[in-house]
């Protein structure tokens, strides 16, 4: 054996120990992916029910908006009508009964004038 077998019985056995490494880090690879598919493929298999579970509270909880816009709207009408009769209120029966104070103002000063 001269030194050129030698040297490629050395890189012969290298490549075979290269190969050997190569196919052991694919195989965990392989198994890493696998694992990795399952663990996606679980995943969507919960996810999916929580999305529609999701879907429908969002959808009941639009709903009870809804309504509590429409009890706000009416809120809203009823302090705008309750405003409306203060208002009339004062307007009707608060003019007279100032006209009313001043007069009894009036008379008392003159009673106390009088003494």
């Amino acid at each position: 054996m001269n030194g050129a077998e030698v040297a490629a019985l050395i890189a012969a056995g290298a490549f075979a120990v290269l190969v050997i490494f190569t196919v052991i880090v694919l195989l965990k690879v392989s198994r890493l992916l696998d694992a990795a598919s399952a663990t996606i493929r679980e995943t969507g298999e919960t996810v999916i029910p929580l999305l529609t579970e999701l879907t429908e509270t969002t959808k009941s909880t639009n709903k009870q908006l809804e309504k509590i816009d429409v009890i706000t709207d009416n809120v809203v009408d009823a302090t705008s009508n309750l405003s409306s009769l203060i208002s009339s209120f004062t307007t009707t029966i608060g003019g007279p009964l100032m006209r009313v104070g001043e007069i009894v103002r009036s008379v008392s000063g003159l009673i106390g004038k009088k003494k």
